[in-house]
């Protein structure tokens, strides 16, 4: 099975045309390889192969005014396919969809992707709108 790792041609595509002026929020599911799957056979686990694309992500991220605004730790799909288990999520914020844009395409990005790429065997990455939370389950302001 192919995993979900890097986003496929057509998809960016329809993120690029989204509007690119407002912020956006970008829930990200990550389930990671037990071993890093590295080009070059470099031996790591998944896990500090994602951490290592985090310490050389983190400062293009917060260049662009992105900002971490939740992580949890799933433990149990109580509801879905049992196999879509999940090591990390968390919300990335951007201040706007341009800003996600510019940071895939700096070279010192693309350049820690490659950690990502390695450790990950499965992800998923939802752009959301971020909208402001009522008082009940799934109602707004």
């Amino acid at each position: 099975m192919i995993g979900h790792v890097d986003p496929d041609r057509d998809r960016f595509a329809q993120f690029k045309d989204l509007p690119r002026e407002r912020p956006i929020h970008m829930l990200n599911l990550v389930r990671l390889r037990a071993q890093a799957a590295y080009p070059d056979g470099r031996i790591a686990t998944g896990l500090e192969a994602y951490r290592a694309y985090g310490r050389e992500s983190g400062p293009v991220f917060r260049r662009l005014g992105g900002r971490q605004v939740w992580i949890g730790r799933p433990e149990l799909v109580l509801i879905g396919p049992a196999e879509e288990r999940w090591d990390i999520a968390f919300i990335a914020e951007y201040p706007s969809g341009a800003a996600f844009i510019e940071m895939l395409r700096d070279p010192v990005y693309r350049e820690a992707v490659k950690h990502r790429q390695a450790g990950v065997a499965e992800s998923r990455l939802i752009r959301m709108a971020p909208l402001a939370a009522g008082a009940g389950f799934g109602e707004e302001a």
